[in-house]
C-alpha cells in the first residue's frame, strides 16, 4: 500500500499580504486541487493525507467534496515548521503503507508519469526525488551583491517534489533531524543525516512551485 502527503500548511507570504496561494484560481480550479487530482488519479496511491494550517480543515474538506475526489483522504493540521507538518502527515498514515510521496501543494504541474517514476525509484533505493539538472550559469555573490566566482554546475540539480520514500526511512530521517534540533525545509536533507542514498529522478516537464504572482501566469500556460 502506498500513500501521498500533500503539504499545504504554508503561509505563502511572498505571494502577497492576505493571500492564500493554494486557493488562488489556476486554469479553472484552485492551485492545490491540481496536485490533489493527480495523486487521486494515480494507480500508485491508495491513501492521501493533506496537511493544512490549523483552522483550515473544513475549507479543504469542502473543496474535496465539491471536486468529487475518489480516494480515501484525511485532512490533518500542520505544525510550526514544514518538517513538523510532514511528521503530522506521517502519523496519519495507514499502518500498511510502505511507500509515501511527499508533495508541495503549491506545485500544480506534477504529472502522473513523474509520480510513478518516483515511486518506482523509491521502491528500489529507499528514497527518490524529482529534480531537474541546472542549466543556467551559476554565480556566487559576496555580501554586497557582487559576483565572487562562477560555480561549476556539472553535478548540480534543482530538487522538487514529489519526494518519495520508504516510510521507515523518512520517519528515521526526520527523527534524526529532530534529535539534532535542525529545521530542514527539504525532506531529502534529513536522509543525508542518516546516510540514506537518495536517487534523483529527472523531471522532463516543467514542475514549478507557485511562489510569486508571475508563477501563476507560467503555470496557467503549462496547464492549458
Amino acid at each position: 500500500m502506498n500513500a501521498a502527503i500533500i503539504v499545504a500548511a504554508g503561509s505563502g507570504t511572498r505571494m502577497g499580504p492576505g493571500v492564500d496561494k493554494l486557493f488562488l484560481p489556476l486554469a479553472g480550479q484552485p492551485v492545490v486541487l491540481h496536485a490533489w487530482r493527480q495523486f487521486d488519479a494515480s494507480p500508485w496511491v491508495q491513501q492521501i493525507i493533506v496537511v493544512v494550517r490549523d483552522g483550515q480543515q473544513a475549507r479543504f474538506q469542502a473543496l474535496a467534496a465539491e471536486a468529487s475526489l475518489g480516494k480515501p483522504f484525511q485532512v490533518v493540521a500542520g505544525g510550526a515548521e514544514r518538517q513538523d507538518s510532514v511528521a503530522n502527515g506521517l502519523a496519519a498514515l495507514h499502518p500498511e503503507v510502505e511507500l509515501v510521496a511527499i508533495h508541495d501543494g503549491a506545485r500544480p504541474c506534477v504529472t502522473l508519469e513523474l509520480i510513478e517514476a518516483t515511486f518506482k525509484a523509491a521502491a528500489v533505493h529507499g528514497a527518490a526525488v524529482a529534480a531537474q539538472k541546472v542549466t543556467d550559469t551559476l554565480k556566487e555573490a559576496d555580501a554586497k551583491g557582487f559576483i565572487r566566482r562562477t560555480v561549476d554546475r556539472t553535478h548540480l540539480w534543482a530538487v522538487q517534489t514529489p519526494q518519495t520514500f520508504r516510510v521507515e526511512v523518512i520517519r528515521r530521517a526526520l527523527g534524526a533531524a529532530r534529535q539534532r534540533g535542525l529545521n530542514l525545509t527539504d525532506d531529502t536533507a534529513a536522509c543525508e543525516l542518516i546516510g540514506q542514498p537518495v536517487v534523483l529522478v529527472p523531471s522532463p516537464m516543467p514542475n514549478p512551485k507557485m511562489t510569486y504572482p508571475a508563477d501563476l501566469l507560467y503555470a496557467e500556460r503549462l496547464l492549458r
